[in-house]
């Protein structure tokens, strides 16, 4: 995990830029503090839960990258009359009325990104609907709510597996944002930041001419997902279930482990890739990999252990009780399934247990 962090603030420092690390992944203060640049910051997060709660452990520059509606602006408010430097997301005039309407009735402001559909992937503004984006920057600017900037997030890199195509959705990224901001400085209004960001692209990415910070967080722990791509390895991979064998079918060639959906998650992530790594990749107690050994099934609190399909590694002969651990396709997804981490050291030893939390 602490390789995983280095290696990204040492790539957006060579290029000059702020690293604004999305907390939604770890949900752990201990964590959170290992990521950002300060104690106080700056850091996204995707639910004002986790501003609540890591306002409330000191940390002051938050980003809430999720478009904001207005029955969770009262919570937004608390945080800013507490000094939060909390900036809020939209994508619409009719969110940006609301949030517009909120600051001049609390005489305060609630600064706000705009965020840019850089990719075709899910929310945003086009990058050439410059009428658009400049009704919606007006809106905040002119209310005194405040226009803090531009924000993108090419999410479609998740399922790219070149690494040139990565580059160029980097490239896309940036250009969509930087061209967006000068569409809205063009027409006289301030646009501070420029923010894109996804793990994939902050790790391909070549050139941030114009943009102010990257935004990414599954790089903390890495999954199979992001190995499957190419931006990481098995071995980078920093977080695994711990799970025992509980028995065995070996007439169906099957192991069954005590960790299911409930513990991995439903998150299929790697189906459509290359290698289907089916609900994780089995590993020993070290974390080192068997050979095509695969969660294939999983009910509530069983999980099905076979080797690939279409494989020729031999299912290893795992007696009741041996302990394994499964690599995750979607780190996010099955951290959200517990409520601490063990962090090991180099012997495999328990250093530290970090509370973890959930929540909207």
């Amino acid at each position: 995990m602490l390789r995983n962090i280095e290696r990204l603030r040492e790539r957006m420092a060579a290029l000059g830029i702020s690293l604004r690390p999305h907390l939604k992944t770890p949900k752990s203060i201990e964590i959170a503090r290992l990521m950002m640049a300060s104690p106080e910051g700056p850091a996204t997060v995707s639910t004002l839960k986790e501003a609540e709660v890591f306002a409330a452990e000191g940390v002051r520059d938050l980003l809430y990258a999720v478009s904001i509606v207005p029955n969770k602006l009262d919570r937004a408010v608390v945080l800013r009359r507490q000094g939060i430097d909390l900036k809020l997301a939209v994508d619409n005039e009719e969110a940006a009325e609301a949030v517009a309407a909120r600051a001049r009735g609390e005489g305060i402001e609630i600064p706000c990104m705009i965020e840019i559909d850089s990719d075709g992937h899910r929310a945003g503004v086009h990058p050439t609907d410059g009428e658009r984006l400049v009704a919606i920057g007006r809106i905040l600017h002119d209310s005194g709510a405040g226009l803090a900037g531009v924000m993108a997030h090419a999410g479609s890199s998740y399922g790219l597996a070149d690494p040139d195509a990565i580059v160029a959705m980097a490239e896309q990224e940036r250009a969509a944002a930087v061209g967006s901001a000068s569409l809205i400085r063009d027409a006289g209004l301030p646009c501070p930041a420029v923010s894109v960001g996804s793990t994939p692209t902050a790790h391909f990415a070549r050139d941030l001419t114009g943009v102010t910070e990257v935004r990414a967080g599954v790089y903390v722990f890495f999954d199979l997902v992001m190995a499957g791509i190419g931006v990481c390895g098995i071995d980078d991979i920093a977080i695994s279930v711990l799970a025992s064998v509980v028995g065995h079918q070996r007439e169906r060639g099957w192991i069954l482990v005590d960790a299911g959906w409930m513990a991995m998650s439903r998150d299929r992530g790697t189906a459509g890739q290359a290698v289907d790594q089916g609900y994780g990749l089995v590993a020993d107690v070290d974390g080192r990999p068997y050979p095509d050994l695969i969660v294939s099934q999983t009910n509530q609190e069983q999980g099905i252990v076979t080797v690939r399909p279409g494989s020729g590694a031999v299912l290893p002969e795992l007696p009741v009780g041996t302990k394994l651990r499964i690599l995750p396709n979607h780190a996010c997804a099955t951290a959200a399934q517990h409520d601490r981490y063990h962090a090991l050291d180099a012997d495999g030893a328990v250093r530290a247990e970090w509370r973890r939390f959930g929540g909207w």
